[in-house]
């Protein structure tokens, strides 16, 4: 078997929008090396100021350097049917297929990271980047963050791993689809095979143990590889995993329950890699405030995280639908619902558009705005929905107060359920949000045995 250990230098983090400036190849059987090749590269772009200075390759040094489709024919043949060998592999692989791609030839190899077997084979050193551990186990490393003097080290590391390699690690990582092989360079594959296969969300924490990503999961443990099992050359996916240190998580006994914690935790955390739902807040609110005049008056307006809504909206269309329906209901007056633009209601009273309770003094008025508000929040439904808990002796439960989620957790019977305190006792409480909202109630729709209302 032959090992292709490439090294490669580059104009930026990842490989679809930065160009190759340097390609160090050493074919390598097992021992030792067999064929070297190097060359600088064009990459058909500016090289930024603090890799120049990194790699000490100056846009002047690649200037008449061929490009990588000048050379691509060249790199392909020395790389068909090889085991492809590279310190942190996944970047170097990244690169190399996609401008093989881009220069029309389709390949793909098994891979090996040097890291990756240097961890398993030689355990316990402090650091695992070239330069460290080149440093810790003796290998002269010269010319670093140069393509060939960085390849020759990996080739010296590659020769020692094989040599120590007792347990067959190599080997091991070969046969199939090592997951070990398409993992983040930093996370050991230990936290990624204990996760469990049950509903929960999960959590990706970077090297300084910050929250980067969540997500939910029906299975955690299959969802989680699905980040891994692509390696896409864009800059979002190839940042997000160089990022990742660590894996923690938090089991569920439902995926509603999953879906509902996730949006719960990343408005709690707002991690950087998180988009889906960072905007999904309510839009619109019913609003009460008292004017000048002492009369009470109700408005849809945006929502404003200082003010605490009645109620809130998707839409706007939504929000003054309600409006009206109370209105309707309880003679209120448009003018003062903020629903007309009119100085004073005498038209409108005229047309039979208000009610001219608008007239009556403002105590009357402002029992009306009062008996309404009684009435929506009579009317917004309060009901815990049930389902099955982590083991037989328990049941899951979300709840839902005067038309808001309030929280979830879990009961050992349905005694809990007949007093709306008592249920409060065993539930965690947790912020409301119109995604959750609808959620509970789009899964409330479609299963009403599950749902128990209370007063």
């Amino acid at each position: 078997m032959l090992y292709a250990i490439v090294d490669i230098e580059t104009t930026g983090s990842y490989a679809l929008g930065n160009g190759i400036t340097e390609i160090a190849i050493a074919i390598h059987d097992g021992r030792e090396v067999l064929h070297f090749y190097e060359t600088l590269m064009n990459p058909g772009r500016h090289i930024p100021l603090f890799i120049q200075s990194l790699t000490g390759i100056t846009n002047e040094m690649v200037a008449g350097a061929p490009s990588f489709a000048e050379v691509a024919g060249q790199v392909h043949e020395l790389l068909v049917d090889k085991v492809f060998v590279a310190h942190n592999v996944n970047f170097d692989y990244s690169f190399v297929k996609h401008h093989l791609g881009v220069a029309g030839f389709e390949w793909q190899a098994k891979k090996l990271c040097t890291l990756r077997l240097a961890r398993k084979i030689i355990p316990g050193l402090q650091r695992y980047g070239l330069g460290n551990l080149c440093h810790q186990i003796g290998i002269n490393h010269q010319n670093h963050h140069r393509a060939g003097g960085d390849a020759m080290a990996t080739a010296e590391l590659f020769s020692m791993l094989v040599e120590k390699d007792d347990m067959d690690v190599i080997g091991a990582m070969l046969k199939g689809r090592s997951k070990e092989q398409y993992l983040p360079p930093h996370l050991p594959v230990e936290m990624v095979d204990s996760l469990p296969g049950c509903p929960g969300v999960y959590y990706f924490y970077n090297a300084m143990g910050k929250v980067i990503y969540v997500g939910k999961a029906n299975n955690i443990f299959k969802r989680v590889k699905t980040h891994f099992s692509n390696n896409k050359a864009g800059k979002q996916k190839q940042d997000f995993l160089r990022e990742i240190y660590k894996i923690s998580y938090r089991e569920c006994a439902t995926e509603l329950m999953a879906h509902i914690l996730e949006s719960s935790e990343i408005r709690r955390l707002w991690p950087v890699y998180n988009r889906s739902q960072r905007g999904y807040l309510a839009k619109f609110g019913l609003f009460v405030y008292e004017d000048r005049n002492g009369y009470k008056r109700l408005a849809i307006e945006k929502h404003r995280q200082s003010f605490n809504p009645v109620y809130t909206f998707n839409t706007i269309v939504e929000g003054h639908a309600r409006l009206r329906e109370l209105i309707g209901e309880f003679g209120l007056c448009p003018r003062l619902c903020n629903l007309a633009t009119a100085h004073d209601c005498t038209a409108t009273i005229a047309l039979g558009e208000c009610s001219g309770n608008c007239l009556d003094s403002f105590e009357g008025y402002n029992e009306r705005v009062g008996n309404a508000l009684s009435w929506l929040e009579k009317h917004l439904p309060t009901f815990a929905y049930v389902d099955r808990g982590m083991n037989d002796n328990e049941q899951s439960c979300i709840l839902v107060h005067k038309g808001n989620f309030y929280g979830m957790g879990y009961i050992e019977d349905d005694k809990a359920l007949k007093s709306l305190n008592l249920l409060q006792q065993h539930l965690e409480r947790m912020q409301d949000n119109d995604f959750i909202r609808n959620l509970i109630y789009k899964h409330a729709s479609n299963y009403p045995e599950r749902c128990y209302h209370l007063e």
